[in-house]
């Protein structure tokens, strides 16, 4: 690096340190500015209130009101009822007659124990009915069980003048789903013949399940399907409300490996989706809220058929799931575990998932696992890479030639004259610029497929291996207690190795290229041995299965490329380029050469005509 570029860049440093001590708030800024937070949380908190102080005044006033059909259950005590099957176990509660504890059996929490997906005040479902002189809100009623097995439980609403209001509920044997059938019958003088619709009052706050809060929130989002198009979902980093003008198949209150789902037969309406995030620390991630409208036959002659999915985003159990669903719908559940970009997607689909579900039957350690599909991967890829290395060989055999041409048009005007010849030597030996860089290119989407799958798989999860107790979360066998900007309170060990692989990747790479004393190509140097220092801020808080991959696949490639230089001699793949070399008379370009030199020559001409014109000018002046 010359002097120059390394004055500029101490002093691009020092700005940028400068800028940051100038723009750190003062004690009394940051004073003002949790002042703000605090104020901003005390009006969320009367709000919420309030609006609980509403919900108990309009439960009063309708118990107050001996003459409602529904009067008898506007007091009561709560009780529960359990249906369980053997991958999952549910509690009913009589009041609200809806599920008020989801429990997976499989899978546990940070503490070992069961894991429970919400409990409690966690979560709340509110159906409203419109009646001709009352509206009955279900979530201020007790319900009686009836029907009860070990599956299956009817909440019943019994009205005075002996019609009732059927919550009907099925848990499906050995699977995360169940159906929900809502049922009146012989209340046809309670309700308007009008009446043609329910309104649904759905929340949830999304419990904290995984050791990296930052982390888990990147694929915490309240996620949803249009009716007949492609899932969507609010931002995982900020709060968002909006209103969907279409029909929505199902509303999914999604954390990184478990979800809510909410399936509705006749679709969601009218649907307003509200997502807020919860402060680091609270044991939440956001605070779900979903206000719709479904269909609603007062009769009983057609019931409002739903369904609900409590369970882990695992891709083949989502398949397996939609076939479970409505016959008139593909509900495409497994969207809800994200596997990249279109052609990203196509590949972990078909390729990534089966691969690891073979690996992962043998009984191995989730960290041979990768280790395994690493290799595999890389063996895959072999032909493109030395198709690439090979490329970049010639690129260095032809180089003596280049420089003499360099030598030969050292002028900036005669740039095009330079590229011409170059380009005309590349062709003549049969070396293509572009043959290292297409290789790379398809290598890309088969690198980038694991960056999305393992994240999402949820088979990572509190799986140890080595040092990392969790590779779904960071490993952090280096931490302290406070929390420093940009770094956290740990160092991520596979995180430092992933990092030292890329640095020592780039060197390789750098001398691969044999750029020589080019002081733009050096300063370019610098810039690639600052991208590993960024990517070790960015995969810190990541998962460590993710960097445990790259620093496999770094260390992967470092080896092949040693081998591959050690299995060619530079100095015999020129001389069979010399052999090989065709006769200008008989060299006839093709593909992306023949279009460059074509360029060129229109290049050429252009800028003779040019030439010409002024020489045209000069001579009349």
């Amino acid at each position: 690096m010359d002097k120059n570029t390394l004055v500029g860049f101490v002093l691009i440093g020092a700005v940028i340190v400068g800028f940051s001590i100038y723009s750190r708030p003062s004690q009394e800024e940051m004073e003002r500015a949790q002042h703000y937070q605090d104020s901003i949380e005390t009006v969320v908190r009367q709000q919420e209130q309030m609006q609980k102080a509403q919900e108990a005044e309009a439960v009063q006033t309708l118990r107050l009101d001996s003459t409602s059909q529904f009067f008898a259950h506007t007091q009561g005590s709560e009780e529960f009822t359990v249906l369980e099957n053997n991958v999952v176990q549910l509690t009913f509660s009589n009041k609200g007659g809806r599920v008020s504890k989801a429990m997976l059996k499989e899978y546990n929490d940070q503490q070992k124990q069961p894991l429970v997906l919400f409990d409690g005040e966690d979560a709340s479902l509110n159906f409203g009915f419109e009646g001709k002189t009352e509206n009955i809100m279900s979530s201020g009623l007790y319900f009686q069980p009836v029907n009860v097995t070990d599956t299956t439980v009817t909440m019943r609403l019994n009205a005075q003048n002996g019609g009732h209001l059927d919550f009907i509920y099925r848990l499906l044997p050995d699977s995360y789903m169940l159906d929900f059938t809502i049922q009146a019958s012989g209340l046809q003088n309670f309700f308007s013949p009008s009446v043609k619709t329910m309104t649904i009052d759905w929340n949830q706050r999304a419990r904290q399940m995984e050791k990296g809060y930052n982390f888990e929130q990147r694929y915490t989002s309240l996620t949803y399907k249009p009716a007949g198009e492609s899932f969507d979902y609010l931002s995982e980093t900020k709060d968002e409300k909006e209103t969907i003008p279409e029909a929505l198949d199902w509303v999914a209150f999604k954390n990184q490996y478990f979800s809510c789902v909410f399936m509705a037969e006749k679709n969601f309406e009218n649907a307003t989706l509200d997502s807020k995030m919860e402060q680091k620390e609270s044991g939440y991630m956001k605070r779900y809220h979903a206000d719709m409208q479904t269909a609603f036959d007062p009769t009983g002659a057609q019931p409002s058929h739903f369904q609900f999915y409590f369970g882990p985003n695992h891709f083949k159990t989502l398949l397996a799931s939609n076939k479970l669903s409505f016959d008139n719908k593909d509900q495409e559940l497994e969207d809800l575990v994200y596997l990249g970009w279109p052609i990203i997607r196509l590949i972990n689909r078909w390729f990534t998932i089966n691969l690891f579900d073979w690996l992962s039957g043998m009984g191995l350690s989730m960290g041979i696992v990768i280790l395994l599909m690493t290799i595999i991967v890389k063996i895959l890829v072999l032909p493109t890479t030395w198709k690439s290395f090979i490329s970049s060989a010639k690129m260095r055999a032809l180089k003596p030639y280049v420089d003499k041409i360099n030598e030969k048009y050292p002028k900036q005007e005669d740039a095009l004259k330079k590229q011409q010849e170059t380009m005309s030597l590349y062709s003549q030996y049969g070396v293509s610029p572009m043959g290292g860089c297409l290789p790379m290119l398809i290598q890309t989407p088969v690198f980038m497929a694991l960056f999305f799958f393992v994240p999402n798989a949820i088979e990572l999860r509190q799986q140890s291996f080595l040092w990392a107790d969790d590779l779904s979360a960071y490993d952090d066998l280096i931490h302290w207690s406070t929390s420093i900007p940009l770094l956290g309170n740990h160092l991520s060990l596979f995180c430092l190795l992933f990092s030292a692989t890329t640095v020592i990747n780039q060197i390789v790479m750098m001398k691969q290229q044999d750029t020589g004393a080019n002081p733009q190509m050096a300063a370019m140097k610098w810039m690639m041995y600052i991208m590993p220092v960024m990517f070790f801020f960015i995969f810190n808080e990541y998962a460590s299965g993710l960097s445990y991959y790259y620093f496999i696949s770094g260390l992967l490639g470092i080896l092949t490329l040693w081998v591959m230089r050690r299995m060619t001699d530079e100095k015999k793949l020129l001389a069979q380029l010399d052999a090989n070399k065709k006769a200008p008379s008989s060299r006839k370009p093709t593909g992306l050469m023949a279009k460059l030199e074509a360029l060129q020559k229109e290049q050429e001409r252009l800028q003779k005509e040019r030439e010409e014109r002024m020489n045209k000018m000069n001579k009349k002046h």
